[in-house]
């Protein structure tokens, strides 16, 4: 075993940003780079509903 990738693998690049303290990573491949895009999974329910379910839902905790 070694500690080095594969060479003919892609690898992300590292690019200073002028005038932050941070430096940025280029995208991987077949990524998307879209912040905007939001991608949600529909809520399962692992079992039947209970009668206070709607109400534990809609509940903020108090430090909101």
């Amino acid at each position: 075993m070694t500690d080095q990738p594969d060479s003919g693998a892609p690898r992300q690049k590292v690019v200073r940003v002028a005038g932050s303290r941070r430096a940025r990573l280029t995208p991987v491949p077949g990524t998307d780079t879209d912040p905007d895009r939001v991608v949600r999974e529909p809520q399962r329910t692992t079992g039947p509903k209970g009668p206070n379910d709607d109400r534990l839902m809609q509940d903020v905790p108090p430090h909101y």
